[in-house]
């Protein structure tokens, strides 16, 4: 899949099917879409493409009108989308970045100049709340009516329902919100996870219960950064990691601000991922999982974020996290073991 940061691109394919939208989470009713979108490019021998926003736009709106409050919480990173939508088998993505100049643009300007002249579309798919334009003026009638003047195909698609209820990015984020997990990966198709290079920290987790789990190394953490502030999930997560050893490792993760530790340390109170693998593969050094892409499955919610009043109590709360992890584990064991014992009767 190619990825291009705006349509003035020589790379471009000169003709595509195209869909637009935010995409966060590329849940089961984007995937419903994609599929579609594949099925009309190829009919018509031109390219898929997906066009989608950074940062998003209610996050640019949000800056300026100085009301963070209507910034959406966010499902993916970029990262995370951009690797969903090449699962789905999508050929191109452009990412516009929503700026003042492309949230100005007429909606007759955006066709023009950006579905046309940008990116030669002869199918364009749009969702069934679907608006553009300055103030968001266009619809999926002005559209349609666009394409029967200007020589493009427009189709909207309902909403995509999974036992009557509607998939949608918002309720992706409530189930995050309320810890649903299992309603999570119901709506993705998938587990939730969080992928992308692990960065140092301070290394306070290797002098956190040394004695009590790991040795020396203590509650050693792979730490990944966010660029934005506000995720649509916080906690303390049962986990599985990808990415440093052949299969899967499990461990317990917290994903926040940390409110225990200080606010000025060297992460400067941001949203943080730190992930505590139960069993660190010998063939990694110490120092070896810097730097690496590294993919974190979010299995199942322990509890909220909490306050520890000293070390010792934030010690103790890490070490409950870790046994309640791997009781959660050694209950899916049981699981498998009976299922398997049905079989064989």
């Amino acid at each position: 899949m190619k990825v291009f940061r705006g349509f003035n691109h020589p790379g471009l394919a000169p003709a595509c099917a195209l869909t637009i939208g935010n995409f966060d989470g590329v849940h089961r009713g984007h995937q419903a879409m994609l599929a579609l979108l594949r099925s009309e490019a190829a009919h018509r021998g031109v390219a898929s493409c997906v066009m989608t926003f950074e940062p998003h736009p209610r996050d640019y709106f949000a800056q300026v009108l100085n009301k963070p409050e209507l910034a959406p919480a966010r499902i993916a990173t970029l990262r995370d989308k951009l690797t969903e939508l090449e699962h789905c088998g999508i050929e191109q993505v452009v990412v516009l970045p929503f700026d003042a100049r492309l949230a100005q643009q007429q909606p007759q300007a955006f066709i023009d100049e950006v579905l046309l002249q940008g990116l030669g579309v002869r199918y364009v798919q749009v969702g069934d709340d679907f608006r553009f334009g300055a103030q968001r003026a266009g619809d999926y009638a002005m559209l349609d009516a666009a394409g029967q003047q200007q020589g493009f195909d427009v189709a909207r698609m309902n909403s995509y329902e999974v036992h009557g209820l509607r998939v949608s990015s918002s309720a992706v984020r409530h189930a995050l919100n309320s810890g649903d997990m299992a309603e999570v990966a119901r709506l993705l198709g998938r587990p939730y996870c969080i992928s992308g290079h692990v960065v140092h920290g301070r290394k306070l987790g290797r002098a956190l219960g040394a004695s009590h789990d790991g040795g020396d190394d203590g509650f050693r953490t792979l730490n990944l950064r966010f660029t934005h502030w506000k995720p649509a999930a916080s906690g303390i997560f049962v986990v599985q990691v990808h990415g440093l050893a052949p299969s899967p490792l499990t461990g317990v993760a917290n994903l926040g601000i940390r409110p225990s530790l200080d606010p000025n340390d060297v992460n400067g109170g941001r949203v943080l991922l730190e992930t505590h693998c139960f069993d660190w593969p010998a063939t990694l050094g110490p120092e070896e999982g810097y730097g690496k892409i590294i993919k974190v499955d979010l299995l199942h919610k322990l509890h909220d974020e909490l306050k520890y009043d000293s070390f010792d109590a934030l010690t103790r709360g890490i070490a409950k996290d870790c046994d309640d992890a791997r009781a959660y584990f050694a209950s899916l064991h049981g699981q498998t073991h009976r299922q398997n014992s049905r079989d064989r009767i």
